[in-house]
């Protein structure tokens, strides 16, 4: 993945798109953002979620 960033909260477009996949938005950071993928870490840092955009 390269360079690790600084989590961050996530904006209203990565929130509507949490929901979408039925997470909760309030328990996670957004550590990467791009076209292809949305990288998440919980808040306790304990779990890591990947969403994959357009198939």
């Amino acid at each position: 993945m390269g360079k690790q960033t600084r989590p961050a909260r996530p904006t209203r477009r990565q929130k509507e798109e949490m929901r979408a996949w039925k997470l909760k938005p309030s328990t996670w950071l957004v550590v990467l953002d791009t076209d292809l993928e949305m990288v998440l870490i919980s808040k306790s840092g304990i779990k890591k979620r990947i969403i994959r955009r357009g198939a």
